[in-house]
């Protein structure tokens, strides 16, 4: 079984992926994109969040050996949350910003110092949330060894800011999956297909 292209056909299936070419979406960048991706939907959907689940289980083999799963607030605690059930380990989250009151943490749950941590996105668009999730993570004391998400747009801007940071990515599907497997389950045209990597291109030439 290819993994990244059932991933993608159930992401079709229940919209947590809704592809519109011609009637694209407006993202809260501003970004006219015609692609809209909300994974927390998964939660919502017993099957494909099982799939989900066993497929970051198997994911979790290409990284060196973790103590700990830290999901990234918010769509990402979840998903983490339910791969450490699966993995029988510990968890934490990290929010995006410290806590105005009480204790004022950011990242919640234990952590001590040394301990190997694997980061869980939903979602790598540019990469920036990811990266200062993990920049909280190794100033809490943690060696972090990588970050798994279930789908990447496969911009350029991620690649290049998790290569120079120095950390390893997988995502269980991406973008050029996405849109073949759209194209041989009809969600898209075969028109639309083009429309689909121009846009892709566009963003990543700053446009």
């Amino acid at each position: 079984m290819n993994i990244a292209a059932e991933v993608a056909k159930r992401l079709l299936q229940i919209k947590a992926i809704k592809l519109s070419p011609q009637d694209p979406f407006t993202w809260a960048s501003g970004i006219l994109s015609p692609i809209y991706c909300d994974n927390r939907i998964v939660l919502s959907h017993p099957e494909a969040r099982n799939f989900v689940k066993e497929a970051f289980a198997d994911c979790t083999r290409k990284f060196p050996a973790f103590d700990k799963i830290a999901g990234v607030a918010t769509a990402g605690i979840p998903h983490g949350a339910l791969l450490a059930d699966v993995l029988d380990m510990p968890f934490i989250y990290v929010r995006d910003k410290a806590k105005a009151h009480g204790r004022q943490n950011q990242i919640e749950g234990e952590l001590k110092q040394g301990e190997r941590v694997l980061v869980i996105e939903d979602l790598i668009s540019t990469g920036g949330s990811s990266l200062r999730a993990i920049d909280a993570l190794v100033k809490g004391g943690a060696e972090v060894v990588g970050i798994a998400a279930i789908f990447t747009y496969g911009f350029d801007k991620a690649k290049v800011a998790f290569e120079k940071a120095g950390y390893q990515l997988e995502t269980l599907s991406n973008y050029d999956i996405l849109i073949n497997e759209a194209l041989k389950t009809n969600f898209i045209a075969e028109t639309d297909v083009q429309l689909l990597k121009n846009w892709r291109e566009k963003v990543n030439k700053g446009n």
